[in-house]
């Protein structure tokens, strides 16, 4: 069987190598078999390599919408009335415009240029005639004239005229009339005038780099990725995308859709709010903002509330508070409950229809995907209007009944469920329904009400695509189309809120903002730039696979943009007292640079006197040939300053602990050069510092397989090191919630929320760089 149409393929032209690979894609083998066995039909002396060639071309670009218009088009190709590739895309761009409407065969020959053929005098004639219009200007520019504005002029008066022949032409008649190109000529062509492409980084276009004199754009936004990346729609263009249901009122409600929208690019970012955002809502957040944004579009944040058990005003200020925290304002904040009685009245309306029922079989006998049918599918619509009522207005139980919609999804789920009866307290709508919407009847509804052009979302709502657009098309309501992208996971954390609250009520954790959690009110407390989560996002790029990174990855981007953006501030975390005994002054001020690499960026001042703080770990009273730090035989530089101290003296207590360094400092100039210099404090303030670590040892702590006694017990209880005793410059006094420092030497911190007028608390956000020389 593969044999035969191996040879059917090779016969219209195709390599035996193309003709492997169509033979591997199921859908585009059947279609072009298909067109092939068609085209038999007006061709039985065989068929040219030309008309082969159009035919692989209609069974690759032939979409589903329009299938059924497969023999149509191939007789056109077949009898060479379509005869280019430019007339076929045309053809097939007008059969998507009228998937389903009666079709005006005139109509259809005049967009697509049937019967229309250009001829090589056609186009000799037509650019010798545009030519004379520009002959002075390509004499005096010679080959510095772009040709590009002639090949445009003739494109227009010869729309279908193959493009390579216009081009070829257009460059003997340029040769004709120059000659062969001169020395002038080809040192002219050399010097390329780079392309003027500015370097917005907060707009999210793009930048231009260069490296080894070769030009590499730079994408600065998630949107500006998928803009160049992706073939989205254009708004208005649903129809063309692959699998989208077209129906004989789509055309017509993509009209009025166009009219209210003016064209725009229209997004939204769904959240449910039952919980706190996550590093995961951090990639749809860019997606579905950034992706608007890059496109002249709006985005608007709405509230998926259709849980009244589960929503919690503190979720809605958070989820808000997150998006403003990543840069993104949206056009406006709407909540799927502001639809509810559009929604219910799109309820009644599917009763009607005959495409909803009400059920009354328990939410255990719906589980899972081969459960019984329903006894109730077949019930009468008037008695299913009826209960719907009763549920409405409160006549029957919880669980005792719900509205069941007559699809199954692509998962083989049948008849989900679109309305379900919840007595409880609803945070925007109060006590007004006791019926809610689930997620299957929702969503897409709301997309239609609010003209959303895409509505993106993560993969595992594949399975929902055909329900959405069934049900949509079901009610005769603008269709938007669905785009699926892949999921973002974290390494060593939980995102469920259930879990996260099981970890505060067990004191292993103490909030939802706890530093040591993936959610991004946690991230903002740690120190996370916002920046840098956009930045992360943007380099694991937009794909429809689920990505799971460790938390490398992330820590990276933030210490990037830290390295830019913190400045450094001396501290000393494990502090030992030194007292030199022969500095000339009794104290003297410093000024230290914020940002040694770029001394732009300003200084602050700090004290130098007698009395002043290392870290413990920076002495050892017996060192090593690897110890490049002080030592009673070994002096060290103190950095920002230009002295080197010598230990004199070494004090104990009763225990045998270093309680003091009794010391000499010399300048850097009248001694020899140290072997390390190190960090140091004096007068300093003291505050507190967390350390953290890991808050599971395994990758995948939800995994039986890795963690058999279940996720809790992976842990880790050591995960939080606070140093109540730490000290700091007096500089740091005023910096407020969320300041960013380098404490050099030790790494990245953030002024932490339980921070007082007493008392500075500073979170480590990331470490520094593993120095191979800090011994």
């Amino acid at each position: 069987m593969e044999d035969n149409v191996m040879k059917l393929f090779v016969s219209i032209g195709l390599s035996e190598t193309k003709a492997k690979e169509t033979i591997k894609n199921e859908v585009v083998s059947r279609q072009l078999k298909a067109a092939i066995e068609e085209a038999q039909k007006f061709s039985p002396d065989g068929i040219s390599k030309t008309t082969g060639n159009l035919l692989y071309h209609v069974a690759t670009k032939l979409k589903k919408q329009i299938q059924h218009r497969l023999p149509f088009l191939v007789e056109y190709v077949a009898t060479g009335q379509i005869a280019t590739e430019l007339q076929l895309t045309a053809a097939l761009d007008y059969l998507l415009h009228h998937a389903v409407t009666k079709m005006n065969t005139a109509e259809f020959e005049a967009e697509a240029g049937v019967g229309v053929f250009v001829t090589p005098e056609d186009v000799e004639n037509t650019v010798e005639e545009v030519m004379k219009k520009y002959r002075d200007e390509i004499v005096e520019k010679r080959y510095k004239f772009g040709s590009g504005v002639i090949l445009g002029l003739v494109r227009k008066k010869l729309k279908w005229a193959d493009g390579k022949m216009v081009k070829n032409e257009v460059d003997l008649q340029i040769l004709d009339l120059l000659g062969p190109k001169m020395a002038d000529d080809l040192n002219a062509a050399n010097v390329k005038k780079p392309k003027d492409i500015s370097q917005k980084s907060s707009s999210g276009n793009v930048s231009m780099v260069e490296e080894n004199d070769r030009k590499v754009i730079e994408e600065t936004s998630v949107g500006e990725l998928m803009k160049r990346t992706l073939n989205f729609h254009k708004p208005g263009e649903n129809y063309k995308t692959e699998g989208y249901v077209i129906t004989p009122m789509t055309m017509q409600l993509m009209k009025k859709h166009l009219e209210r929208t003016g064209g725009k690019v229209l997004t939204r970012f769904p959240p449910e709010p039952n919980g706190l955002l996550h590093i995961g809502h951090a990639k749809a957040i860019n997606i579905n903002f950034g992706y608007a944004q890059a496109n002249g579009g709006l985005c608007c944040l709405r509230y998926d509330d259709t849980n009244p058990e589960k929503e919690e005003e503190e979720f809605v200020r958070s989820i808000r508070d997150m998006v403003d925290w990543l840069g993104y304002k949206p056009f406006k904040i709407t909540h799927a409950s502001d639809n509810f009685d559009q929604l219910y009245a799109w309820a009644v309306d599917l009763i009607h229809r005959g495409h909803a029922y009400v059920c009354h079989q328990q939410a255990d006998e719906m589980k899972g995907f081969n459960p019984p049918p329903s006894p109730w599918r077949e019930r009468p619509i008037a008695e299913s209007l009826k209960l719907f009522d009763d549920m409405r207005n409160g006549l029957i139980d919880e669980g005792q009944a719900t509205l069941r919609m007559k699809v199954t999804l692509e998962e083989g789920k049948v008849d989900p469920v679109a309305y379900r009866i919840k007595f409880s307290h609803h945070h925007q709508t109060g006590d007004k329904w006791c019926i809610y919407p689930t997620y299957d009847f929702t969503h897409c509804l709301c997309d239609s009400i609010e003209d959303i052009t895409h509505s993106l979302c993560t993969k595992e709502f594949q399975n929902r695509r055909s329900s959405y657009y069934w049900l949509c098309n079901a009610l005769d309501v603008y269709c938007p189309v669905q785009w699926e992208y892949g999921r973002l996971n974290m390494n060593y954390g939980v995102i469920s809120k259930r879990k996260i609250a099981r970890l505060i009520s067990e004191k292993l954790v103490k909030s939802y903002d706890d530093p040591r959690l993936y959610t991004l009110t946690a991230l903002r407390r740690r120190g996370f730039p916002a920046a840098a989560i956009n930045n992360f996002v943007l380099k694991l790029g937009v794909t429809g696979a689920q990505i799971v990174v460790d938390p490398q990855m992330v820590e990276a981007c933030v210490r990037d943009e830290l390295n830019l953006s913190a400045p450094r501030i001396m501290a000393v975390l494990e502090p030992l007292k030194v007292t030199l005994t022969n500095l000339p002054f009794r104290y003297q001020e410093v000024d230290v640079s914020n940002f040694p690499a770029d001394l732009s960026k300003g200084t602050h001042k700090t004290m130098l006197e007698a009395t002043l703080y290392i870290e413990r770990s920076d002495f050892r009273e017996v060192g090593d040939k690897d110890f490049r730090r002080l030592t009673p035989h070994q002096p060290v530089g103190l950095t920002n300053v230009g002295y080197v101290v010598t230990v004199t003296k070494v004090l104990k207590d009763g225990t045998g602990v270093v309680t003091e360094l009794i010391g000499t400092a010399l300048p850097l100039d009248q001694t020899a050069k140290p072997k390390a210099f190190i960090h140091w404090v004096s007068q300093p303030i003291q505050c507190e510092v967390r350390l953290y670590e890991k808050l599971f040892f395994h990758k995948n702590p939800e995994d039986l397989r890795e963690v058999p006694n279940g996720w809790i017990t992976d842990v880790n209880k050591n995960s939080l090191t606070t140093i109540s005793s730490a000290l700091i410059e007096q500089a740091i006094r005023g910096a407020k919630v969320f300041d960013k420092f380098q404490f050099p030497r030790v790494g990245y911190f953030s002024v932490d929320s339980d921070s007082s007028d007493e008392k500075l608390v500073f979170n480590l956000t990331v470490s520094l760089k593993e120095d191979s020389g800090k011994n």
